[in-house]
């Protein structure tokens, strides 16, 4: 077998396991972050929020939305800023995650960035979104875009993060909620609820086994050789 992977360290070959896909499942309720990215008094993506918001607790799930007033730009502070270390915090806490943001010059906003650049792949040992779902979903003022939830997609990878295959993305906002700030019924919404419902059960189906799905043999083989080197070193 040596021959056939001469590049290999086979030490760290795991073959896949069906059976520690199927751990005992978690009985508490499915956790899910929201972020949104704008600041406006009339906020869209905030509206688009908390109408996921409702719609995640009405399928069972325990949700916190982060409020990002008051967030430094990224490197403008330190990690120990309070908004900062909250946002990290909740992350840490989530199973999974929802990204909304409003499309401005055909990107995301730089206020949904900035929150995403705070959050880091590595925290010590513990990698905050490493193995967490995710669901992007957009708002525009004109019509139908998918620059902004295709910008999400590509860092829900980088953040190694499961996105789920659906998304939304409402066009012209202004017209699809009501006085009360309540989404109205339309395909739009129709979306929504299919979004919110698909990352649920992604959700469920991936929080038990996500320490197992993200495990690597990269990383195997890396930790193993700075036991070794930690090893050598204190034999000296």
């Amino acid at each position: 077998m040596s021959e056939d992977f001469p590049a290999a360290d086979q030490r760290h070959f795991r073959q896949p396991d069906v059976d520690a896909l199927r751990p005992e499942p978690s009985v508490h309720r499915p956790r899910i972050l929201i972020l949104y990215g704008s600041l406006r008094e009339v906020s869209y993506s905030r509206l688009l929020a908390l109408e996921s918001q409702r719609l995640l607790e009405h399928f069972g799930c325990e949700v916190r939305i982060f409020d990002p007033r008051g967030l430094p730009l990224p490197d403008e502070q330190p990690p120990s800023h309070p908004k900062v270390q909250e946002l990290r915090d909740l992350s840490e806490w989530s199973e999974g995650q929802v990204w909304v943001s409003p499309e401005r010059h055909g990107a995301m906003t730089g206020i949904m960035k900035a929150q995403i650049d705070w959050i880091p792949l590595a925290l010590g040992s513990v990698r905050p979104t490493q193995g967490k779902t995710l669901a992007v979903m957009e708002v525009s003022g004109g019509s139908q875009s998918f620059n902004a939830v295709n910008q999400m997609r590509v860092l829900g990878r980088w953040m190694r993060m499961i996105t789920i295959p659906n998304q939304s993305s409402v066009a012209k906002a202004y017209q699809e909620f009501d006085e009360n700030g309540r989404m109205k019924r339309s395909s739009y919404y129709d979306r929504v609820v299919d979004v919110c419902e698909e990352l649920v059960k992604f959700t469920l189906l991936t929080r038990d086994a996500s320490s197992y799905l993200t495990d690597r043999y990269s990383e195997r083989r890396e930790s193993a050789e700075k036991l070794e080197e930690r090893v050598a070193l204190k034999s000296i």
